[in-house]
């Protein structure tokens, strides 16, 4: 079994321009608010959002083990739906699947959309929109006063199971990941149907991979992911061999996915969710 598992990874690795991945993550809610933000006079959207308390931890890229520290966030309980993302590109026609330029979304954009304003069967409102790039999630995300989380944050929250912080030393945890990327059309399913993890947050895994503000920070070939910045142009699956734990398949898949994205592209398995920062 974790043959086949340990082969899909090389797969993703070196099918850099056609991956269709899937990602996501998932306790008792620490704190929750309810935010509605009109940023943009055009659009608003009133989203719940769980208080993701801050800390230090160890990430799967890095020789030196060192720490990162993420600061308190609140993050969107649940990935942005179809009927969220309907909204805003009819309040932005910019951003509609006939309208956006070429240049910040690929020919699969919105592609399972009838048209501009009208989902289809398989793009149930409740389910999470996918086949969105990383410019419009940003856009979407920027709109609302928010904003894409970084790896960091993303992988922080998404540690956690339903009763602890930090469960990725649990067989259970990563198994439970592990059964998902072998489930076909994950991205079906309606949000909120996957465990609700530590910080109260659905679906960080489940459902849909997730876009990152910083998604290819993971292409390095130094002794940490701080050398991302000079490897700009690094193909993909480069900063495998700087993984802290090559066992950790389940984080390790993630990391080759994104590794293997452009932010143009538009994939089938892959939505996003926003953050917040919390003011001082």
């Amino acid at each position: 079994m974790y043959r086949i598992r340990f082969l899909l990874v090389i797969l993703l690795i070196v099918s850099c321009e056609n991956n269709e991945g899937q990602n996501a993550a998932v306790t008792s809610p620490i704190s929750n608010i309810t935010i509605s933000k009109e940023a943009d006079s055009s659009f608003s959207v009133t989203t719940e959002m769980a208080l993701v308390k801050g800390g230090s931890y160890v990430p799967l890229y890095g020789q030196k083990q060192e720490e990162v520290i993420v600061n308190d966030l609140y993050m969107d309980v649940h990935p942005v739906t179809n009927a969220e993302f309907l909204d805003f590109v009819k309040k932005n026609e910019k951003w509609q699947k006939s309208k956006v330029k070429k240049l910040f979304a690929d020919g699969n954009y919105l592609v399972k959309w009838q048209n501009d304003t009208l989902l289809n069967v398989d793009a149930k409102p409740n389910s999470p929109v996918t086949n969105v790039s990383w410019y419009a999630a940003n856009a979407y995300c920027d709109c609302q006063g928010k904003r894409l989380a970084t790896v960091d944050e993303w992988e922080y929250a998404a540690m956690a199971d339903e009763t602890i912080p930090d469960a990725r030393k649990l067989e259970s945890y990563n198994q439970i990941i592990l059964d998902w990327y072998e489930k076909p059309k994950t991205y079906q399913k309606e949000v909120g149907t996957t465990f609700k993890n530590y910080y109260g947050v659905y679906d960080l895994h489940g459902l849909v991979w997730e876009w990152t503000s910083d998604f290819n920070s993971v292409l390095i070939t130094g002794e940490s992911r701080g050398d991302s910045a000079e490897n700009n142009n690094l193909f993909c699956g480069s900063g495998s061999l700087n993984a802290t734990d090559l066992m950790n398949y389940a984080a390790f898949i993630r990391y080759a996915f994104r590794g293997s994205v452009k932010a143009n592209y538009s994939v089938q398995n892959l939505g996003f969710r926003c953050v917040k920062d919390i003011e001082k």
